[in-house]
């Protein structure tokens, strides 16, 4: 039986989402990673997000925890841009990602890694040195042609959006 960590980069992802128009549901990702490529037992799921403030988001990270996620929080740090002249605000978690996936290296056979951010083209590559299955996950326009280039497996959020869209739920 494989052995299975998924890491979402949450902010990452929110704007991949934004940017696709519609939203996955955290359970069912677990449920579809866990069923569709066969026999694997889930060792881990991380789930990184920047947050306004300590209760930020409250609900949401919970309900995450409540399904199995170790949930990793930064607060927002709010930046001047120059070009802009505007003001953005980013919890840069790439680090504790690396960490989590370095720390954790022994539990796990494979990865899947939601984020299309270039920055981890580097602890892929020496993941799959170690012959670790990396499935990266983003969208168009989002996955970082270095990124794309080092997984070995490239998963576009929409080719599987039938697996793992947030259904809407009416009372």
């Amino acid at each position: 039986m494989q052995r299975l960590s998924i890491f979402v980069d949450g902010n990452n992802m929110f704007y991949a989402q934004q940017k696709n128009g519609w939203f996955f549901d955290p359970k069912r990702v677990l449920e579809f990673f866990l069923k569709v490529d066969g026999d694997f037992s889930l060792v881990n799921a991380f789930w990184y997000t920047g947050l306004k403030d300590p209760q930020d988001q409250r609900g949401f990270r919970d309900a995450l925890i409540s399904l199995g996620y170790t949930v990793r929080t930064k607060v927002l740090k709010e930046y001047y841009d120059d070009n802009s002249g505007r003001y953005s605000q980013k919890a840069n978690l790439d680090i504790e990602i690396v960490v989590d996936m370095f720390n954790t290296v022994e539990q796990y056979d494979r990865v899947v890694l939601f984020s299309g951010d270039g920055d981890f083209e580097r602890a892929i590559e020496l993941l799959r040195s170690k012959n670790t299955h990396i499935t990266v996950v983003s969208t168009e326009g989002m996955i970082a042609r270095e990124l794309r280039n080092a997984t070995d497996r490239y998963l576009d959020l929409n080719d599987v959006r039938e697996y793992i869209e947030k259904m809407e739920v009416y009372h």
